[in-house]
């Protein structure tokens, strides 16, 4: 579906069931997609589909991140990891959401989108404010130097759920991670791992070195 407005989109989300949480909500509202497009789509800036930005990547489709998010749960003052941060969308809404007393670590292995993801998070100052740090890398890996994480978000598919993920992962942490069919939700309590999926979902594959 293609609407005009990022307002029609964030209503068009609500209305559909996907978008639920008042502080994500606030998010989609404050952290406009027309600035994570490359330019030449502007146009389909709210159009309920993903996009592409080079290099086989794309910025996906507003109903798979609004659900994305709502399983992170993310809230204020929360350290997350953001895994594979492409145009930079998801990374800007997590950073909106924790804060200035939270922090959001995004990793981006290929040179060419994570200078594009870094420049369209540059927009909102969230670099600046040392909100948001960024590392160009393999994020199959994680950030120890940064661990434990409360909460860790993947934006493309796993062939496996990458252990070192789960290592950084804080107690009572949610990792959210797509494999080819569909989206992992995993609980880390007490190191025992409670999981839930949700099938139906297809992601470009997650690159690792």
């Amino acid at each position: 579906m293609l609407l005009s407005s990022n307002r029609e989109l964030v209503n068009y989300l609500i209305r559909n069931g996907v978008l639920k949480s008042k502080h994500i909500i606030d998010a989609f509202l404050a952290i406009d997609r027309k600035n994570f497009i490359r330019p030449g789509h502007e146009f389909e800036a709210y159009g309920d589909y993903p996009l592409p930005i080079g290099e086989g990547q794309t910025i996906s489709q507003p109903w798979t991140v609004a659900f994305m998010l709502e399983l992170l749960d993310p809230q204020p003052k929360q350290k997350i990891l953001d895994v594979g941060f492409g145009s930079g969308w998801t990374t800007s809404l997590l950073a909106y959401i924790v804060g200035e007393e939270g922090k959001v670590y995004g990793i981006e292995i290929i040179p060419s989108i994570f200078e594009f993801g870094k420049n369209n998070i540059a927009k909102y100052n969230f670099i600046d404010k040392k909100i948001v740090e960024l590392k160009l890398g393999d994020g199959s890996k994680g950030w120890k130097e940064y661990a434990p994480f409360d909460r860790i978000l993947v934006s493309a598919a796993a062939k496996d759920i990458p252990e070192k993920l789960i290592e950084q992962l804080a107690n009572n942490g949610i990792l959210v991670i797509p494999d080819k069919n569909g989206i992992w939700k995993i609980v880390k309590i007490d190191d025992k791992l409670e999981k839930e999926y949700y099938p139906g979902f297809i992601f470009v594959p997650l690159v690792e070195e």
